[in-house]
């Protein structure tokens, strides 16, 4: 309850200083492609329940087609904006509005994909017995995935053997001893991250 109520607060809050930001990035983001401002894409949430999650468009349209990870710095798909977004995480502001509707939190395992949700064992789908959040450790430790998989031929392969794996057990042993004190640091590290780049 209490974690809830924080979220709610801070989210809108939150939309509600950046509003400027929001307007600025959408012209941004038309301006250089056609498409909409929000991407879209289907996650999996608490209870293993899909949601759609809300992000600024960093793509061309339809790229996701071409495949669900991305790839490296120079991956094509991107838009010019939409490096610029992705570097400062600044496309994942959105997800505040996840967070304020419910179906996510600020702190919690990073929604995955069906595709990949599919994969998860029994033990590991105890991470979707929590929300989802904009930010969590695993995140945090794998900041720059985008990077690490850009070095294999089979991105996806390693991504799923390697990394995947190693970012649901540091999930689930959030989940274990996750409080709002925890969360709060999270989120500090987080901006911290951020601030960094």
């Amino acid at each position: 309850m209490i974690k809830r109520v924080f979220d709610i607060v801070v989210s809108f809050f939150g939309l509600v200083v950046i509003l400027p930001v929001f307007f600025i990035i959408a012209i941004a983001v038309i301006v250089e492609s056609r498409g909409g401002v929000f991407y879209l894409q289907k996650r999996v949430g608490k209870n293993n329940k899909d949601f759609k999650i809300f992000k600024f468009r960093t793509m061309y349209t339809n790229s996701d087609k071409k495949g669900l990870l991305t790839v490296g710095s120079d991956d094509k798909r991107i838009t010019k904006i939409g490096l610029i977004l992705r570097k400062y995480k600044l496309d994942e502001l959105p997800q505040l509005i996840n967070v304020l509707i419910g179906n996510m939190s600020l702190v919690g395992p990073r929604p995955e994909v069906r595709k990949y949700v599919n994969l998860y064992t029994n033990e590991q789908k105890k991470v979707l017995g929590v929300k989802p959040g904009i930010t969590d450790p695993a995140s945090l430790k794998y900041s720059n995935e985008n990077e690490i998989l850009a070095q294999f031929d089979d991105p996806e392969k390693v991504y799923i053997e390697e990394i995947m794996q190693a970012k649901l057990n540091i999930n689930l042993e959030y989940i274990k001893t996750r409080s709002l004190k925890s969360d709060f640091k999270v989120i500090i590290d987080t901006l911290k991250k951020i601030k960094r780049h």
